[in-house]
């Protein structure tokens, strides 16, 4: 059978640079450390007592007092993007059919922060079991994606997609597929994840996979930078509104890019650290290349993992130089999260509206924070350090990796009618 085309045609974002999806953009392409101290809890007896949280943040702007109690962080984050990409999309309760748009939603870790919070309040208790009858289904990962639905009337496939940092690029391709195969017309698409707490905190304190830079937080998150002690933990969440394009052109939508294609592949190497020579990510981009129908020059710009750690800044690098080969050098490669810090289950979709972004105005965002070249990294490679820079951006690529060794990459270009 043909595949359908799949566009986009609304976006929402929550970030630490940027409340709004404009804000988001404007704050990474002017070069905006999301970092500072920690402020949702008492860190000063962590390793680590710094993060890129969302600055300012109060449900009840968004949500009823009531409601917004009953829900963990990351379903509020969930629910304010999918408010603002349904607006974007022109899309509301009266002009849709509901049983043709559904939600493919994507978390790392979900209700990290409700779980915490009960399990420590029944610690304090006489053992006898008191815990919130909202427990469950505010921890739940699935969750935000059902309470999407509720909040929109949208009857058509629904569920949630892990696979630790690369759960919203995986859950992005899910819904291209769903489209492309003609099971919906419209699919709301992305992550949340907000576990900055002391469960989230220590325990990847515990695992030394975060920068200890306390002294300087705000260049603490400095991928290719030859000092780089690992990554900085963000919040966030963003959504793609997916539409297939004869439904798109027939409503009058304005179509943001095309999806082109997406990957995904396994390490099947370490519950941690990368393969060393990067086996997982150079297939995960050969299988994006693949199904987007495209070649290695075909491609501009590339939005990085780039988490800022020692191993896997290199691994990606060296896949990308075995899949591009000379055309690396026309490249630009950049790591918003140098900004954004890592947001886990929500970084592939925010990174993936960078690209997006990045389609539409030709500008690539840059990878700030950089002070001293890595001598195991190619000079001649253009890392887009410390300014955005203006160029023609065809199409754009963007990886993301998760513990486990998972792999997912999406590839999006300029639309052509």
């Amino acid at each position: 059978m043909e595949l359908k085309r799949v566009v986009v045609t609304g976006m929402g974002a929550l970030t630490p640079v940027g409340n709004t999806l404009e804000e988001y953009w404007n704050g990474l392409i002017n070069g905006v450390p999301g970092a500072a101290n920690i402020t949702s809890f008492d860190a000063s007896k962590f390793k680590t007592r710094f993060a890129c949280e969302v600055k300012n943040f109060d449900a009840t702007q968004y949500l009823d007092r009531k409601e917004a109690r009953k829900i963990d962080r990351f379903t509020q984050f969930a629910l304010v993007v999918s408010d603002e990409a349904m607006a974007d999309a022109g899309l509301n309760k009266e002009n849709i059919n509901p049983d043709r748009i559904g939600v493919v939603f994507g978390s790392g870790i979900g209700g990290l922060i409700t779980f915490q919070h009960e399990v420590m309040e029944f610690a304090k208790g006489d053992g006898t079991p008191r815990f919130n009858p909202f427990f469950i289904p505010k921890m739940i990962l699935d969750i935000a994606a059902g309470q999407i639905s509720m909040r929109h009337n949208l009857r058509g496939p629904n569920f949630a997609v892990v696979s630790a940092c690369a759960s919203s690029t995986n859950a992005i391709i899910e819904a291209v597929n769903l489209i492309r195969l003609g099971k919906a017309d419209i699919i709301v698409s992305g992550g949340s994840e907000a576990v900055i707490s002391e469960a989230g905190v220590g325990g990847f304190n515990a695992m030394k996979a975060m920068s200890e830079r306390n002294d300087d937080p705000q260049t603490a998150s400095r991928p290719y930078d030859k000092d780089r002690d690992g990554f900085v933990m963000g919040e966030a969440a963003g959504i793609l509104i997916l539409e297939e394009l004869e439904h798109a052109k027939a409503r009058g939508a304005k179509i943001y890019c095309e999806i082109a294609g997406g990957g995904a592949t396994a390490d099947a190497h370490h519950i941690t650290a990368p393969h060393p020579e990067g086996l997982g990510a150079r297939n995960v981009m050969l299988a994006a290349l693949e199904d987007a129908g495209m070649q290695p020059s075909d491609i501009d710009y590339i939005n990085t993992h780039g988490t800022s750690t020692p191993l896997g800044d290199v691994a990606e690098v060296k896949a990308i130089m075995n899949v591009f080969g000379d055309h690396a050098y026309n490249l630009n490669i950049s790591a918003t999260k140098s900004m954004t810090g890592h947001c886990l289950g929500a970084a592939g979709v925010i990174e993936a509206i960078a690209s997006i972004k990045a389609v539409i105005h030709d500008l690539v965002p840059p990878t700030i924070n950089h002070f001293t070249d890595d001598p195991d990294l190619d000079p001649r490679l253009n890392f887009t350090f410390n300014k955005a820079q203006q160029r023609t951006v065809r199409a754009a690529l963007s990886n993301t990796f998760g513990f486990g060794g998972h792999n997912a990459c999406v590839i999006v270009k300029k639309f052509e009618g």
